[in-house]
């Protein structure tokens, strides 16, 4: 091989070299977005919709329709905390406001800080169902073998597809700690108010 071709083959891996690094710049800065563009589009990540109180009292139920909402609570295998849904199933006619409660317990002797990170199914309707009050709009410290009972108020919109009859909504609660999460900056992105 001549040095005119060795040139050009040193050129020609520069280039491709400065290409992979622009595209896992690209990746690394694009991924958070697409994400949530398809988090928003899809609601795979179980995001529902948050509501003031009052607007969700302003809303006109539709009597002609019962939906069936089914209650769902786990636990990672990292935490050691009971939990579960003290209602496992209700039913409500789309646009009226409904409460229920979750159940938690620290079963270990330390204080623990868990956050909830909600999933609902069929995931077309995410975006129909909101919450006015929900413990996973913050984290939640438990002391040694403390326990609480948390409420949960939601309303289905009226606007909910008619071919859904059914709704699941479903908790995981992970130890900040463990999963990684800073409780700092986690209350600072959850500092609406509620």
């Amino acid at each position: 091989m001549n040095e005119d071709q060795q040139q050009k083959n040193k050129r020609l891996a520069g280039k491709l070299s400065l290409s992979a690094v622009a595209m896992v710049v690209f990746a690394i800065v694009a991924l958070p977005a697409l994400y949530n563009l398809i988090c928003n589009i899809t609601g795979l990540d179980g995001r529902t919709g948050r509501i003031e109180k009052e607007q969700a009292l302003a809303t006109r139920p539709d009597k002609t329709r019962v939906i069936k909402i089914e209650f769902d609570a786990n636990v990672n295998g990292d935490l050691p905390w009971e939990f579960k849904a003290l209602t496992r199933r209700i039913e409500v006619h789309p646009g009226e406001v409904a409460t229920v409660s979750y159940y938690a317990k620290n079963l270990s002797n330390r204080t623990i800080v868990g956050q909830a990170v909600p999933y609902v199914t069929p995931i077309k309707v995410a975006k129909y169902f909101n919450k006015t009050e929900c413990f996973c709009f913050s984290q939640q410290k438990f002391g040694p073998g403390e326990d609480k009972e948390m409420p949960l108020r939601f309303i289905v919109d009226p606007d909910l597809p008619k071919d859904v009859n059914t709704i699941t909504l479903s908790y995981t609660f992970f130890d900040t700690k463990q999963s990684g999460v800073e409780e700092d900056s986690a209350k600072a992105e959850n500092a609406t108010p509620q």
